[in-house]
């Protein structure tokens, strides 16, 4: 990998000519934004795709609501459209070609910083218009095979499609997540000091290995694994994965909230959690809150906790239908506790979006809280509503009781950091 710091406008440059050359560029991506500055879409995306009319370069862009696609003929009408999204204060651009993965960060004082590694072997782009959905993990990759979601011909195995569909999109958001936070709140990894991932209940590793696999493969990113599960037979099974693929890992066996990590991964840059059953998951974010880890990514399971304690609290009118029926309660609780675990986020200085992250059909435990670290002071009406609306229900979430609140009546946290 080498980096390169130079004025922005020549850093600029160089990143306009990848994504305007027609048979090398894979992949162009704009996000974050500049110091003071903000951009007019949220991200854009940019890749070259054949048409009845020719080659042209597609650009998505994205706002709060909507994804915009435009075609821009190869040539002038390109190179403006480029022109336009280049003006605009993005605050990172990743670039991916057939060779190359470029990372362009912009710093406070305008300068730009690019982080340049090769491929382990070049990539084919794909150019056709209607694709069906690209994959970050195509099925004749080892990983899938060694996890056994696919099989020797690298076909993915009938009885297998959903497990890959949950690690395919999981991957999919991880990838923008760190793409979006590289240079801001996560630092650029180097292999002396390569990004340090740790996943709390991480089971058979079928999220962690294909995001380790998709990051250091695809995306050419320096990366440290610790996986921590409560089973020695997981610790056992994952250990023997990683040595089939030649992957540098460690397994760690205990709980959550009492594993003790390596030494040298003891602040973690990545922290995920997916499927940890109940009160796990509220284990799993108060360790990341407690190493501030600046990206969370975690995909609670059932919830049975605030369930049980809506059982037995009364409904505060005029609401008392919401509790009544066993499963309309259910339902609730499970709504109630990611909203309380995303206003704690937030109280502990994170910033959050709670998303689908795969269709229904697929699993029907499908929400993920992405948490960014912002060390931002909470607003104090956030507080008052966390306060209020615990106090209202009469709950206390076990995450409030990790982080050290005392009940609903004091509902809400000291800052954390």
């Amino acid at each position: 990998m080498s980096s390169t710091t130079e004025p922005l406008a020549e850093g600029l440059a160089r990143i306009r000519d990848h994504l305007l050359d027609p048979d090398s560029l894979v992949r162009g991506l704009g996000s974050g934004r500049q110091k003071g500055q903000q951009p007019r879409w949220r991200r854009a995306e940019l890749r070259w795709v054949d048409l009845k009319a020719g080659r042209h370069l597609q650009v998505t862009t994205y706002d709060a609501t909507q994804a915009y696609v435009a075609n821009h003929l190869v040539g002038d009408a390109a190179g403006a459209a480029v022109d336009a999204l280049l003006a605009e204060p993005f605050g990172n651009w990743h670039v991916e070609t057939t060779t190359e993965v470029h990372q362009l960060r912009v710093t406070k004082k305008l300068d730009a910083i690019t982080h340049t590694s090769g491929r382990a072997a070049p990539v084919e782009a794909v150019r056709a218009h209607d694709r069906e959905k690209e994959r970050l993990l195509p099925g004749d990759d080892p990983v899938l095979a060694a996890l056994g979601l696919a099989d020797a011909q690298g076909r993915i195995k009938p009885s297998r499609q959903a497990k890959y569909r949950q690690v395919e999109e999981f991957v999919r958001i991880l990838d923008a997540s760190i793409t979006e936070a590289l240079g801001n709140q996560l630092r650029t990894p180097t292999p002396d000091d390569p990004l340090r991932i740790v996943d709390l209940g991480c089971g058979n590793g079928y999220l962690t290995f294909a995001a380790h696999r998709y990051l250091t493969q695809q995306r050419g990113l320096p990366v440290r694994l610790v996986g921590v599960d409560v089973k020695q037979q997981s610790a056992e099974h994952n250990g023997r994965v990683a040595d089939d693929l030649g992957i540098v890992a460690d397994f760690v066996v205990g709980t959550i909230a009492g594993a003790i990590l390596p030494e040298r991964d003891q602040q973690p840059d990545v922290v995920l959690a997916l499927h940890a059953c109940d009160t796990a998951t509220d284990e799993a974010l108060a360790r990341a809150i407690e190493w501030r880890a600046p990206l969370v990514l975690a995909a609670p399971c059932c919830h049975h906790d605030v369930a049980a304690q809506l059982r037995k609290a009364p409904a505060p009118a005029p609401y008392s239908s919401l509790t009544r029926h066993g499963i309309l309660r259910e339902r609730f609780a499970d709504t109630l506790t990611d909203a309380l675990r995303e206003m704690l986020l937030r109280l502990s200085a994170y910033r959050v979006d709670v998303m689908q992250f795969v269709e229904s059909k697929h699993t029907p435990r499908n929400t993920l809280l992405r948490a960014v670290r912002t060390g931002a002071a909470a607003d104090p009406a956030l507080r008052q509503d966390y306060d209020d609306l615990v106090a209202t229900w009469q709950v206390t979430p076990r995450l409030a009781v990790l982080l050290g609140s005392a009940g609903v009546s004091t509902g809400s946290i000291d800052e954390v950091g």
